[in-house]
């Protein structure tokens, strides 16, 4: 006769297993409607203040997500932010410290650096817009 707590272990398992996490365009529609849109203006606002902020985002988001997993541990004050192989070759913390304050105004506790720094790193490519060719 199986257990009871043996079932259990099996049916969490198997939950386990079917769960996955995507990604949603959408997911902070209710929560902080206006979480994309504030995130996108001061991404660009940053690009057309200084144009090599687009690539520094995007730098940023590879060395948070790609080397690591996308945590934002890159963002920590003090530790990732000053360790030898960042302190000279990483910039545009305070752009997301700019966004993260932004959205602490509107939606108190609701969106994660991580994701701040995953919605940034898109909107800062589309911000450079290269220069577009004229053909005559």
């Amino acid at each position: 006769m199986v257990s009871t707590s043996s079932l259990s272990t099996v049916l969490l398992l198997c939950l386990a297993m079917t769960a996955s996490a995507q990604l949603s365009p959408t997911f902070y529609q209710t929560t902080c409607p206006n979480a994309l849109a504030t995130i996108k203006a001061a991404v660009t606002a940053a690009v057309n203040k200084e144009n090599r902020m687009g690539a520094s985002l995007l730098r940023l988001h590879f060395h948070d997500c790609f080397v690591q997993g996308c945590d934002a541990s890159v963002l920590l004050s003090g530790m990732e932010q000053n360790a030898i192989p960042n302190v000279m070759s990483l910039r545009g913390f305070e752009v997301i410290d700019s966004i993260k304050a932004q959205l602490e105004t509107m939606c108190k506790q609701t969106v994660s650096c991580a994701d701040i720094l995953t919605v940034a790193a898109p909107d800062s490519v589309v911000a450079v817009r290269p220069p577009t060719c004229v053909t005559s």
